[in-house]
């Protein structure tokens, strides 16, 4: 874990709120000036703080209205079946998230399509995966908190 002081959580705040302010806005912003404030943005950026920047596109407005949490277990737990069940999630564009759990279930996805139909589709074609013993699916009927920005405060 790295150590952040006030600016650097400052830094990452605005960055989170919009990334696409300039660097220029973003010192204003911190109370620095342009070039300390590129610096620890780059210190940040290098040490993996700062993962990428992003556009967030809204789903339903591009045609992907339908959000399903799949739990996925697999008929074995040993480390080949887990890498190669993460390859294969991971190969999805339509795998969102997918998340190693503790539970009733080995894995946890987020996973995005435009109908029922084509998670049909989807499923069809995942149960492919060799390993997996059981799925179950949760169709979320609306976003109630999505969040992007981490609590660093």
């Amino acid at each position: 874990m790295i150590s952040l002081d006030a600016i650097d959580r400052r830094i990452l705040e605005k960055l989170q709120q919009d990334g696409r302010l300039s660097n220029t806005e973003l010192a204003e912003k911190v109370g620095l000036s342009s070039s300390p404030c590129w610096r620890r943005v780059k210190a940040l950026e290098e040490a993996g703080v700062i993962k990428g920047y992003a556009a967030l596109v809204d789903a339903k407005t591009v045609g992907l209205s339908v959000n399903v949490f799949m739990s996925v277990s697999l008929s074995t737990q040993n480390e080949k079946s887990l890498k190669d069940f993460e390859r294969a999630a991971a190969a999805r564009p339509e795998v969102m998230e997918c998340y190693l759990m503790t539970g009733d279930s080995d894995y946890l996805l987020r996973i995005v399509v435009p109908d029922l139909e084509a998670y049909e589709r989807f499923v069809m074609d995942f149960t492919k995966i060799p390993g997996i013993a059981q799925i179950r699916s949760s169709f979320a009927l609306r976003p109630v908190k999505q969040g992007t920005a981490l609590p660093l405060g």
